[in-house]
């Protein structure tokens, strides 16, 4: 009985493991891409707290989990910088591992800043 019970749960998180996709486009500050419907002038700064992933023209909103993941990121790539204040490239670019929730929305699994 333990076996199958340990067969059950392991094929359990395999089958979710499987259903994770990946995602890579820009990181662009959400507040601001909803102003200016635009990416262009939207560069994440360590102080932002919502992002959106834009990928092939098509602006994905993180869920709750996968912007503070995408804050913790920002911050510890700023912090490596020399100048923390000053962001250390303009465009964000990221790698997002999730499940694509209702509409355009995206659960992260795991975010990797480039």
């Amino acid at each position: 009985m333990r076996k199958i019970v340990s067969l059950f749960g392991i094929l359990t998180v395999s089958s979710v493991l499987a259903f994770a996709e990946d995602w890579q486009g820009r990181l662009v500050d959400a507040s601001c891409y909803q102003q200016q419907k635009s990416p262009t002038a939207c560069d994440p700064a360590s102080s932002s707290t919502s992002f959106i992933l834009y990928v092939s023209g098509t602006p994905y909103t993180l869920d709750a989990a996968g912007n503070q993941k995408a804050a913790a990121a920002l911050k510890a790539r700023a912090d490596r910088s020399a100048d923390p204040a000053k962001p250390p490239s303009s465009q964000v670019m990221a790698k997002v591992t999730g499940t694509k929730d209702a509409g355009d929305s995206l659960k992260v699994d795991t975010i990797e800043l480039q």
